[in-house]
């Protein structure tokens, strides 16, 4: 029989709380939301005519079949009626007990996807996964690079690009409690693949490693140092030479179910994974509810963290209904709670808000090209840009580096293997400007070969041995999972008799 991870029970969750009638109290906010309807009336009047095309609902699409699924998830998306090419890629991640419905109809995402043409992917979990529908945040194999769960949802990016042309240079990921401890597991395992991610009352990476330390996770909390939290990040994936993604940290003062403290050491976390300190460089308030915001920054002024705390609001997701700018999201469904609408700010520290100024104030680097090229490596050079404080490289579409400037060697890479690279100038402030022409690169050797197969036939093949009814991949010793049928992986060979799990990793 298949194996079923244990299930997480979900933690006695406190009731929403009371109507709110402060700002003005009932009338106030009625009225506030008339005059953003108003408003955003306004300006779809002087922006012309909406189209009949335009005006259908885009609705939410099963995909059946997206590439390797260790974690055993399902994959929505929500694709705007006028998604563009190269569009961004947003993941969302639900909280115990709801779905990829309840999350998509109440959070508030859409709305902006519509607005600014990105596409969201909702990955989902089942009863058969976990008892109460939470993601696995707390369990090795579910978290891990290259394995369970978190394997899954890396796939479903990878899908995204192929089916629906997304640029994965732009992936990144969010998701409530359960949903953002996993958030933080998928910046941690793929940084490479995530340019940037929001927890919404959620629990730093590597805090809980089964049921009853998730519970301690989750309450009272766990208090580790920076340099502690930090090398739990970086373990998840070994010799990552970075960037680092950006992580917006969401968190109700009056949660119980996972309390702040954890807001504390997510920002602990990565503020140490940037190199800063813990004293925000900037503070603010912003929303209707006054939500404090501290911003921690990067040398070159741009916003890498940032720490959001809600006052007065309990274990949820906040929202904001209404037609205004700002607004978003539904309330009829627990855990999204009437405060402010988080997807707004999301979107914007995600860089998708197209009404903020976009990539294109720096030109292209021109003349990008190869200098070198091994088995393991390439190195790259190109023309300088005017104003350029670095730059940013590419590979396959995902950032790889920030670099000060030419050259840049990549290294790491696999024998006889093929990559294309981009790279576009950063402004002093961060801002990004247009990338550069593809330039493809060839390493030398022998390519690695990828074997797809459940664990019966890899032991058969030699590929991988059994102990005590598990099986672990030759030379790398990965743990795959039970010895049967019904347990596929994908295998890399590369070098020879050393094989690797690359699930989803292959071409």
């Amino acid at each position: 029989m298949p194996y079923v991870m244990p299930s997480h029970p979900a933690a006695p969750e406190p009731p929403p709380p009371p109507p709110r009638t402060g700002r003005g109290g009932r009338w106030g906010r009625a009225a506030r939301r008339l005059a953003a309807t108003v408003a955003l009336a306004t300006v779809a009047a002087l922006a012309g005519p909406v189209t009949t095309e335009a005006r259908a609902a885009a609705s939410l699409e099963r995909v059946t079949s997206f590439g390797a699924n260790p974690g055993s998830l399902n994959m929505y998306v929500y694709r705007p009626a006028a998604l563009p090419a190269n569009a961004p890629v947003v993941v969302a991640l639900h909280g115990c007990t709801q779905s990829a419905r309840v999350y998509s109809d109440n959070a508030g995402l859409n709305t902006f996807a519509d607005r600014h043409g990105f596409l969201v992917v909702y990955a989902e979990t089942t009863t058969a996964n976990n008892a109460n529908k939470c993601f696995n945040w707390f369990q090795p194999g579910d978290t891990r690079r290259g394995q369970g769960e978190a394997a899954s949802i890396r796939q479903m990016v990878a899908h995204a690009a192929t089916a629906y042309g997304v640029d994965t240079g732009r992936a990144q990921v969010t998701g409530l409690s359960a949903g953002g401890a996993m958030t933080s597991v998928m910046l941690a395992a793929y940084p490479d693949v995530f340019a940037a991610g929001a927890v919404v009352a959620g629990i730093p990476h590597g805090c809980g490693v089964d049921v009853v330390s998730a519970f301690g996770c989750m309450s009272p909390g766990v208090d580790r140092t920076p340099a502690a939290w930090a090398r739990a990040v970086r373990d998840a994936h070994p010799g990552f030479p970075g960037p680092w993604p950006r992580v917006a940290i969401w968190h109700g003062d009056d949660d119980t179910t996972v309390v702040p403290k954890n807001a504390d050491e997510l920002r602990d976390q990565w503020t140490a994974v940037h190199g800063l300190g813990q004293s925000p460089d900037r503070t603010s308030t912003i929303g209707p509810d006054s939500t404090r915001r501290s911003e921690y920054l990067s040398a070159g002024g741009g916003s890498v963290v940032e720490v959001n705390q809600v006052p007065a609001m309990a274990h949820g997701t906040p929202v904001d209904p209404g037609g205004g700018a700002e607004q978003c999201g539904a309330t009829g469904t627990q855990h999204f709670i009437d405060t402010i609408c988080s997807s707004y700010w999301i979107t914007r520290f995600f860089g998708l808000d197209r009404s903020e100024p976009q990539p294109g104030g720096l030109p292209a680097p021109a003349g990008l090209r190869s200098t070198g090229v091994t088995d393991a490596s390439a190195t790259l050079t190109w023309d300088p840009v005017e104003g350029a404080a670095e730059y940013a490289v590419y590979r396959d579409g995902a950032r790889v580096a920030t670099v000060a400037g030419p050259p840049y060697t990549d290294p790491g890479l696999a024998p006889g293997s093929t990559h294309a690279y981009t790279v576009a100038a950063r402004d002093a402030t961060g801002g990004e400007g247009v990338r550069s022409g593809p330039v493809t690169v060839v390493t030398t050797g022998a390519a690695s070969a990828c074997w797809t197969a459940n664990n019966y036939e890899h032991v058969r093949a030699g590929r991988a041995t059994t102990t005590g009814g598990r099986v672990y991949a030759k030379g790398s010793g990965q743990d795959l999972g039970l010895y049967n049928t019904f347990v596929t992986h994908t295998l890399k060979e590369s070098p020879p008799g050393h094989y690797v799990l690359a699930d989803g990793a292959c071409p």
